[in-house]
């Protein structure tokens, strides 16, 4: 019997792996969202350093990478064990403090790892087991680390985008998700329309109105999707980016002269479309009545 034979006969099996695989990645996601933009801005440094002549010895001990060094408390240096670093369980347990010095841990964490867990288990229900799932997974996982990156530090990292788009690009020559032509038009599209969209309104008011990362992060939605799921995607990431900026700036918690991250909106926009995208469509044609 195929596990294939063996998850059609019991399904909960496909469904709780995907839960608890998705917890482990997003225990995984919470390392790459905290030491991402440190690596970066680290690699930054060392690069001015080699033009214009290092200023100070460089540091002892190993570079940070998202291995080494191992987990620890960011306010006593612990150590974190095995035990303390099981998805949402050790939070739990632990309190939302560290077990050494009581420091509190942000609840940031297990909510990128339940997150992930329900995304996950949302898009192998939508596509059930198959090249379809596991693509919709790589990308699901990509878009939560890059959300929450976005809105640690306003970085959208060409590590995680890059090759987003190129694996976009190569899904659409087995015809998952889109076809050659419609891919590469729609990375062009996605990246060229914010571009002129970016140009225009900094002429317009002397002001950087979004990042080149998102430029990239529409193109990943151009590759994977297609150029004719572009519309949707940019007309649900304004919609949710202006109401969701507007409570904000209403409600104090953010000063409207400073840039509001649109990775977020962008990513939960393409990432609902890649799921419903043709049932909205659909939907919208019916009740317009051109359908």
């Amino acid at each position: 019997m195929s596990w294939l034979e063996v998850i059609a006969r019991e399904p909960w099996l496909l469904w709780t792996g995907t839960l608890l695989f998705g917890l482990i990645i997003g225990s995984f996601l919470n390392v790459v969202i905290h030491r991402l933009p440190q690596m970066m801005r680290e690699q930054w440094r060392r690069e001015c350093e080699d033009v214009v002549g290092r200023t100070e010895p460089e540091a002892a001990g190993p570079r940070l990478t998202l291995s080494t060094p191992g987990s620890h408390c960011p306010h006593c240096g612990h150590a974190i064990t095995p035990l303390e670093n099981i998805p949402i369980l050790s939070y739990l347990f632990l309190r939302g403090r560290c077990s050494a010095c009581a420091a509190p841990i942000s609840v940031r964490y297990p909510l990128v790892e339940a997150l992930t867990a329900l995304l996950s288990l949302a898009v192998v229900w939508h596509f059930g087991p198959g090249w379809e799932a596991a693509a919709a997974l790589v990308l699901t996982w990509g878009l939560v680390a890059l959300s929450g990156i976005d809105l640690d530090s306003q970085l959208l990292p060409d590590a995680i985008t890059q090759p987003l788009l190129w694996l976009g690009l190569l899904l659409s020559l087995a015809g998952l998700f889109s076809h050659p032509q419609a891919s590469i038009l729609g990375a062009a599209a996605g990246y060229l329309s914010l571009w002129l969209i970016f140009h225009l309104f900094r002429l317009a008011t002397g002001k950087e109105g979004m990042g080149y990362g998102d430029f990239k992060l529409l193109a990943v939605f151009g590759a994977w999707l297609g150029w004719a799921a572009l519309p949707q995607i940019a007309l649900l990431s304004a919609v949710v980016g202006a109401l969701v900026g507007g409570a904000l700036i209403l409600s104090g918690r953010q000063d409207r002269d400073l840039p509001i991250p649109f990775g977020p909106y962008l990513a939960a926009a393409g990432w609902i479309a890649m799921l419903w995208g043709d049932t909205i469509n659909n939907a919208y044609l019916s009740w317009s009545g051109l359908g």
